[in-house]
């Protein structure tokens, strides 16, 4: 019998490095997302089978909070988990773990599956009757919090305005995910990662972007904590995703 949990191998290539030499937190976004694929793929709800009967799943929610991160040339693994599903959405759990058995940190997800004709939400049950139950894991913990609403005014502060170009689209015809946290932490300049690094990262997903989009940023810092909020909207002014970022 496969194992209900998924442990996946990466290693820390030199250029997904930053000037540190410690991994890119979208890097290790996308070994989380990958490392997502892989283990549903094996299970029989991959991206892969669900593209050809014209479903697809989309990221809803993401927060990896992080004691450190891998350096340049290390080996270390991914595990991953479902830990619930419903109809619409289900929640996916990470472990970020070195080959000496060290936990660099822990990632929680919500996706939820959609027609990719009609782009709205579908009933996750109607795969093969509902088997996604059978890899559901309740006992593993997952010690982080979850992702919660991040609250913002009106008035935040505009502080960049980008446009998105081929690199920036995905294999579900939208800006993709991990470019999003890309373009967030891009926000502040390299002397401020000389003496800070991301602790957590959260961000929501509210509204697909695409391809010639211009994606306005605004910000708004947590009283004198070096904790930030930032909100996305599009180039018709549709929200597209709210992100927090905590800095240590």
């Amino acid at each position: 019998m496969m194992e209900k949990i998924g442990n996946y191998e990466f290693m820390a290539e030199p250029f997904h490095c930053d000037f540190s030499g410690r991994l890119f937190m979208g890097h290790l976004g996308n070994h989380m997302l990958n490392a997502a694929d892989f283990h549903s793929t094996d299970r029989g709800f991959g991206m892969k089978r669900l593209l050809g009967i014209n479903r697809s799943w989309v990221l809803s929610r993401l927060a990896i909070e992080m004691t450190g991160m891998p350096q340049m040339y290390t080996r270390f693994n991914v595990v991953t988990w479902v830990e619930s599903a419903m109809r619409y959405f289900t929640s996916r759990n990470f472990a970020v773990v070195g080959a000496d058995g060290h936990t660099y940190g822990y990632g929680r997800s919500i996706w939820a599956m959609i027609d990719t004709e009609t782009r709205q939400p579908t009933d996750i049950y109607s795969i093969d009757n509902g088997a996604i139950d059978q890899w559901i894991v309740k006992d593993k913990e997952c010690p982080i919090a979850k992702g919660g609403r991040v609250r913002m005014a009106d008035d935040a502060r505009l502080v960049r305005s980008i446009d998105t170009y081929y690199n920036d689209v995905d294999i579900n015809g939208h800006i993709n995910s991990v470019k999003y946290i890309e373009h967030v932490l891009d926000l502040w300049p390299l002397d401020w990662y000389r003496e800070h690094w991301v602790q957590r990262f959260e961000i929501a997903y509210v509204a697909e972007a695409h391809q010639g989009d211009r994606l306005s940023f605004y910000m708004e810092q947590e009283g004198e904590s070096p904790v930030y909020n930032v909100r996305i909207a599009r180039t018709d002014g549709t929200e597209c995703c709210r992100s927090r970022v905590v800095f240590a």
